[in-house]
């Protein structure tokens, strides 16, 4: 039977306050089902690469079993943030007016500390190996991007993961090679288990769903101007680069296991 992903969409019905703390200026909203969101904009820095990223890492972890809040598409409407007092929030929220991305609110949670929280080792070496195999840049001791919420450890923020596509070129040469950034990963030193989670994962992150998560890409994320390739062929390109990343854990994993 064939798997199928889909993802609700809300309309934004409340700016509440920006969360200064990331880079992108995410905001903190409500939407029509009354739930508060983590929302991230199509109109910030990275556009939406940064949303595409988001939603293809937070859905792979999703599909992995890795507890990451619901993802949601959030419709924000033209008439949105007029009345926004704050200039530079007024055109973040005029230049990100159509489908954006959110992420529940874990209201109450609080930032994982390495120091305070021990993980077990299958855990630490299921998310170390998520964010080798995304190429995942931010889950440092800097910025964990973990929280802690009914004493549980939860993912946020993969915005920053498959870098390869704000160049987007030789995303052959991209996929096969190390992650030498995860010499900072702030869970190493715990992920013990990663060549049994790496058979483990891969039999799960099967061509199917992983074209399923693809596909979950709106179209119009997909306009972008400054490639030659359509909508259809970058689509196909990530599906095929998480593909081949998939089929060449070994290199990432052994880079992973030299610096342990």
């Amino acid at each position: 039977m064939e798997k199928q992903f889909n993802l609700r969409t809300v309309n934004v019905t409340r700016y509440i306050t920006p969360l200064r703390e990331g880079g992108s200026l995410p905001a903190l909203a409500e939407a029509d089902d009354d739930f508060k969101y983590v929302l991230k904009f199509r109109g910030a820095g990275h556009g939406v690469k940064a949303l595409i990223a988001e939603l293809i890492g937070g859905e792979i972890a999703r599909a992995l079993g890795l507890p990451v809040p619901e993802l949601v598409f959030a419709n924000l409407d033209e008439a949105f943030g007029r009345t926004e007092g704050d200039e530079e929030i007024q055109d973040l929220l005029q230049g990100s007016q159509g489908l954006n991305l959110a992420l529940h609110f874990l209201s109450g949670a609080i930032n994982f500390d390495p120091v305070v929280t021990e993980v077990d080792p299958k855990l630490a070496s299921q998310i170390v190996w998520l964010d080798a195999y995304i190429t995942n840049v931010d889950r440092t001791f800097r910025n964990t991007n973990m929280l802690i919420w009914h004493k549980e450890l939860w993912l946020i923020d993969h915005g920053a993961c498959l870098y390869f596509h704000h160049s987007f070129t030789d995303w052959q040469g991209h996929a096969k090679v190390p992650f030498t950034l995860i010499k900072d990963h702030v869970l190493l030193p715990q992920a013990s288990q990663l060549k049994e989670v790496d058979a483990e994962f891969k039999a799960i992150l099967t061509d199917e769903v992983l074209r399923g998560i693809v596909n979950l890409i709106p179209q119009d994320w997909l306009q972008w101007e400054d490639v030659d390739e359509t909508a259809e062929q970058i689509r196909d390109i990530y599906f095929k680069f998480l593909t081949t990343r998939r089929d060449h854990s070994e290199i990432f994993l052994k880079q992973a296991n030299d610096v342990r």
